[in-house]
């Protein structure tokens, strides 16, 4: 399977099944055990960068692409705060919901813009790029492109997350075995850590701050860049 034919089922899954089964885990309505626990777990890493952010106590006016944004978990909260927030996703639907939650939540929805785009066509210029939870749907060498682009967007700082390329495969198989037959879940690609800072060196950024989060059937290695 190629990358492209990758990317064609990631954004087919996305606006079909795999919609309706991540925006429950997104929600807060009633799950499964292994939904909630990936929902727990993705939450965590949301939670992580939006703790660094506010620590630097620079949000107000800072200008963040989300690329990938799903449906708004990290967007709006940023928005929230007073960040203008670019936000995009290849699923039409999940921009969708991304919207409705948006308009229950922020008084200043001025602060947040969503588009339908996939990650190689974002442009612009940003202050900070965050892409969380996205490379899993790259294999290595489509990777290494996408983080080089995302790079190229950011001026000052990059986050990103990816599944780290250990024994942790064994679970990602195992959480494909509960979703069988046509709404199996897409692809999972694991990535080596010193591949991915290699890249991020590559492009001018050097890493500055990183955390690991693990549940049961949830594991994200995150990492803060900043431009030299």
């Amino acid at each position: 399977m190629n990358a492209a034919d990758d990317k064609t089922i990631v954004k087919e899954y996305f606006n079909s099944t795999g919609f309706d089964r991540w925006r429950r885990i997104y929600g807060n309505g009633e799950v499964n055990k292994v939904q909630l626990d990936i929902r727990n777990g993705h939450q965590q890493t949301v939670d992580k960068v939006l703790g660094w952010l506010k620590a630097d106590d620079n949000l107000a006016g800072l200008s963040i692409c989300d690329a990938g944004c799903g449906v708004g978990s990290l967007s709006i909260p940023l928005a929230e705060a007073g960040a203008k927030v670019y936000a995009s996703d290849i699923s039409e639907k999940m921009v969708e919901e991304g919207k409705q939650r948006a308009s229950l939540t922020l008084k200043n929805p001025e602060n947040l813009t969503f588009a339908i785009q996939d990650l190689e066509t974002l442009s612009g210029n940003y202050h900070t790029v965050i892409c969380l939870d996205v490379l899993i749907h790259y294999p290595q060498e489509k990777a290494d492109t996408m983080i080089s682009h995302l790079c190229s967007l950011a001026q000052s700082r990059i986050i990103l997350s990816f599944a780290p390329k250990t024994c942790a495969l064994t679970i990602l198989k195992k959480i494909g075995s509960f979703f069988p037959g046509p709404s199996k879940a897409t692809r999972a690609y694991l990535h080596r850590e010193a591949d991915v800072v290699k890249i991020l060196e590559k492009n001018g950024f050097v890493v500055q701050r990183q955390s690991m989060t693990r549940t049961r059937f949830y594991f994200s290695r995150l990492l803060e860049a900043n431009r030299k």
